[in-house]
């Protein structure tokens, strides 16, 4: 059983933290453990509000329309949490060609969107030639590319004997423009040695984006947690990014989100629940002291959690996006409107504003809200969000 923090420990952290100084990893495991939950949600809420009245925008919570597209389900990575994948030779296995890209990419830009989210398996068959020709595609409409993760970014060079700088200096020349934090998983070699093995261990995933951030390719950071993990191995995880932020301040936004189980061969590993969430996603926004931004994943645990959220650290509601599969593959099946994430974002107490990549403000359309308010009364533009 965990013991009962008492306030005197508590106090010492949090002055630290109110003070604008570093915490240490035991400070953070020690949060994680044993910070009384609603005193660490008020400590990380006073952290987001000091950065983002530094930012000018104390009063907003942002959110970006984009679509996430799976261009192929194809993988020869055989993560255990995956149910997305297929192996090459399945019946179900799929890549998307040129006219779906294109159509699913017009219908983005028909529902607002600016963000195209590329993530697919590790299909082994694809050249550089089809990367290259699908960012082309979607910048030529106008939309940016962000774009393949960095266990996609290391496939690439493996097959297409390439290194690191070369592959990326190739996809930033094609119309690549950031690249998403998918398959970080927990950065420890230990937990990737167990649940990803073919995916390398920590420096597999921080490598590629420490080469992305010296060609100036901007980052989002990502952390799947509550399955075989250890609590100091979630600090840990904070850790390395921190490290690496440090080193090249790329990361634009910290997200986490919960292990789902359904469809998968961990499907017998007791999932995370809100709780859990909530206190890992506060000890989060205290750590990642070098971050601007943490974006609410409620796409796990719902719309309300992910109001919670916002009280929790979180300035950002993610990603409203037009599809989404991988997370909806392994049993996450939340789905909202437009109008729904702006009226949670308002209930909440803040302002919602739509935003770009690198959490610039677009002017939005008037009368934006009258018009999604008659569009779900007609059931119309209806459009799924995951963080």
């Amino acid at each position: 059983m965990i013991a009962r923090a008492t306030p005197a420990e508590f106090a010492i952290i949090a002055d630290k933290v109110l003070a604008g100084k570093r915490i240490s990893a035991t400070e953070g495991l020690w949060l994680l453990e044993r910070g009384p939950i609603h005193e660490l949600a008020a400590l990380a809420h006073t952290v987001r509000d000091r950065k983002m009245q530094a930012a000018g925008r104390a009063d907003l919570v942002t959110y970006v329309i984009s679509r996430n597209i799976n261009y192929t389900n194809v993988c020869i990575t055989d993560c255990d949490f995956c149910s997305f994948y297929r192996r090459p030779l399945d019946k179900e296995a799929y890549t998307l060609d040129s006219d779906t890209l294109r159509t699913k990419a017009q219908e983005t830009l028909d529902l607002g969107g600016t963000e195209i989210l590329l993530q697919g398996g590790h299909n082994p068959k694809l050249p550089l030639r089809y990367y290259a020709d699908m960012l082309g595609l979607f910048r030529g409409m106008g939309l940016h590319n962000h774009a393949f993760s960095p266990s996609e970014i290391q496939h690439f060079a493996m097959f297409w004997k390439m290194t690191l700088p070369e592959v990326l200096a190739e996809l930033k020349a094609a119309g690549l423009n950031s690249i998403p934090g998918g398959g970080a998983e927990i950065l420890t070699d230990r937990v990737r040695g167990i649940i990803c093995p073919k995916k390398g261990g920590a420096d597999a995933w921080l490598e590629p984006m420490r080469q992305a951030h010296k060609l100036g390719i901007r980052t989002s950071a990502t952390m799947m947690f509550g399955h075989v993990e250890t609590l100091a191995e979630r600090i840990e995880h904070l850790e390395r990014l921190r490290q690496l932020q440090d080193e090249m301040g790329g990361f634009t936004a910290f997200i986490c989100w919960t292990f789902q189980a359904e469809g998968n061969r961990m499907h017998d590993v007791p999932m995370a629940g809100a709780h859990d969430y909530l206190r890992t996603q506060a000890v989060a926004r205290i750590y990642l002291d070098n971050f601007e931004n943490c974006q609410a994943s409620w796409v796990t645990q719902g719309g309300q959690v992910g109001q919670v959220s916002l009280r929790y650290g979180c300035n950002d509601m993610g990603s409203l996006m037009i599809e989404e599969n991988v997370v909806r593959l392994a049993g996450a099946a939340f789905r909202m409107t437009e109008f729904e994430i702006r009226r949670l974002i308002r209930d909440a107490g803040y302002q919602p504003h739509r935003r770009n990549f690198y959490y610039g403000l677009p002017e939005e359309p008037a009368e934006l809200d009258s018009t999604l308010e008659a569009a779900v009364a007609g059931d119309k533009r209806r459009v799924a969000i995951a963080g």
